[in-house]
């Protein structure tokens, strides 16, 4: 069985209905996730994209890749 990511960040939009989780796995590569949630549906966090596939080699990498596929992550957005 494999460990969970170690989430190194989780950014919120400002009204929370958006996050991206910024992730270690226990091979030392680094991904990422956008998820959604809804305020009326209890079971919380849904992943909305699959870019938690992808993999990155370090930490600057997979933030600058999250930043270039999601828009509200950029600034003057």
């Amino acid at each position: 069985m494999t460990a969970r990511p170690l989430v190194l960040d989780s950014i919120e939009t400002p009204d929370g209905d958006r996050c991206v989780d910024i992730f270690r796995r226990d091979n030392g590569t680094f991904g990422f996730e956008e998820y959604r949630r809804d305020i009326e549906d209890p079971r919380g966090w849904f992943p909305i994209a699959r870019h938690r596939f992808r993999i990155f080699e370090s930490e600057a990498e997979v933030r600058a890749a999250a930043k270039a596929r999601i828009s509200w992550l950029r600034p003057n957005n």
